[in-house]
């Protein structure tokens, strides 16, 4: 026995009250231990192996809590992705989607989009990457939520995902990638999107392995076993994944451990009895979080443009909708140029406005206008920089990595137009302008609006090939 902890009756299960002396249920003494076998018992019965039954009755007391709030992020989760399916063929897989649904791109939070580091928590990767995290969750979930109650879980799911995302934020941006150690922790060295409930998931694991070493005088036997020590061959075995499956950001799962392990360390878990003031600080603390969830998609809301299902016949687009498409794809790809090369800032920032008004065309053409607003908002990001910082080692391989990923998508742009283009009376138009040295690859092609060629449907297009 522990003064000052609360205790399982070992006779009925009833939970015993700190400094009760005797169980209020049954009345046996608090600590002494059950009668023996009867003589009437068989030996049989006597022999047999009984289950702990202080293990028993602690699970019996505290597992049958709800854990409402595990069930609510994984229909939350599984809602987002089927919005993002909808929204584009394998839209979970289409990195357009995924930045306009909030993803964590590192130059678009550096222009000020804060909530990237909340919104990620609830995307996925593919139907693989969304079935192993909500089993996960499924796993992992109701145990923190009924140790620790929904109030606390609430927060501790917030508050490592966040955590993990701000781990892989801030490994994205170290430079520190080489050696085995780098290699492993600073894997996401590019800008590419990065989503999944992965952190948060880990930061779960962080709470079990804490809880079950700070609490193992007061656990009964079975829980000891389950929990802290017991937790050291699943956080083995993820880390050796980690670093054997390519593309995997480690930094956000060990953020988000650490992050739970520290949260755990300084809070204790849900005891009967606590004190009311105790228990609304933990509620405004759930509130506060969910709030923040709910503004961030907020912002996501505002800022998607027209990532949604398109009609299936392009004939259905009006021809000002396609010169309007045309005409901010072309002042995007001007604004991008300014921005790189002489450090026009605004220019940047007006053909970005213009990219998020336009009308929807179809799946494939708006992903390229949210990569287009991407390479902007980072053009934007680099031209904001004083000329001293541009100078510096790390501003000169963001732009030429910023030079090679604009070059990518003019080839992916020119490859739509001259493939899809004539469904939308678009053609590439040469252009008779002279190129600058140190300007990025420059396209000698522009998209145009065929006057003469109305809105069509190619009937031997085939569907966009699924990734």
């Amino acid at each position: 026995m522990y003064a000052g902890r609360p205790s399982v009756c070992r006779n009925c299960g009833a939970l015993v009250g700190a400094g009760e002396e005797a169980c209020a249920v049954c009345g046996f003494p608090a600590g002494a231990q059950p009668p023996s076998p009867t003589p009437q018992q068989t030996s049989e019965q006597r022999e047999r192996p009984l289950p702990d039954p202080e293990t028993m009755r602690f699970a019996r007391a505290v597992l049958t809590r709800p854990s409402t709030f595990t069930f609510v992020f994984l229909a939350v989760n599984v809602f987002i992705f089927l919005l993002m399916t909808w929204a584009a063929p394998d839209g979970s897989r289409d990195n357009g989607v995924l930045v306009a649904y909030g993803a964590k791109v590192n130059s678009l939070i550096d222009g000020g989009e804060w909530w990237r580091f909340v919104t990620p928590i609830f995307l996925h990767t593919g139907a693989i990457h969304l079935l192993v995290n909500m089993y996960s969750l499924f796993v992992l979930g109701p145990y923190v939520e009924k140790l620790y109650g929904s109030a606390r879980f609430v927060f501790f799911w917030i508050a490592t995902g966040v955590g993990g995302v701000l781990a892989s934020y801030l490994a994205s941006r170290s430079g520190m990638h080489g050696g085995a150690l780098g290699g492993f922790l600073f894997r996401g060295g590019s800008d590419a999107p990065s989503a999944g409930a992965s952190g948060a998931l880990f930061g779960l694991i962080g709470v079990l392995f804490v809880f079950g070493i700070k609490f193992r005088h007061e656990l009964p036997e079975g829980f000891k076993r389950a929990f802290g020590t017991g937790m050291i061959p699943t956080i083995l075995i993820n880390l050796f994944i980690g670093y054997s499956i390519p593309n995997i950001d480690n930094a956000a799962h060990m953020g988000g451990f650490v992050a739970g392990a520290l949260l755990a360390l300084f809070v204790g878990y849900k005891r009967p009895g606590q004190s009311t003031g105790v228990a609304v600080l933990w509620h405004v603390l759930q509130i506060a979080s969910l709030a923040l969830v709910v503004v961030g998609f907020g912002q996501v809301a505002r800022h998607l443009g027209d990532v949604r299902p398109q009609p299936a016949n392009a004939a259905q687009v009006r021809a000002d909708t396609i010169g309007e498409y045309v005409e901010a794809v072309n002042e995007g790809q001007k604004a991008f140029r300014a921005a790189f090369n002489r450090g026009d800032a605004e220019a940047a920032t007006r053909a970005i406005e213009r990219l998020e008004r336009v009308p929807p065309l179809d799946a494939r053409p708006d992903q390229l206008r949210l990569e287009l607003r991407e390479l902007l908002v980072r053009a934007r990001t680099l031209a904001q920089l004083s000329a001293e910082e541009r100078n510096g080692a790390e501003a000169r391989a963001q732009l030429k990595q910023l030079a090679s990923d604009f070059g990518a998508w003019e080839q992916r742009s020119d490859e739509w137009v001259k493939t899809e283009g004539g469904n939308y009376g678009i053609v590439l138009e040469t252009q008779n302008e002279t190129q600058n040295e140190n300007a990025p690859p420059q396209n000698e092609n522009a998209p145009s609006q065929n006057e003469n060629a109305p809105p069509r449907q190619n009937e031997n297009a085939s569907p966009e090939t699924r990734k």
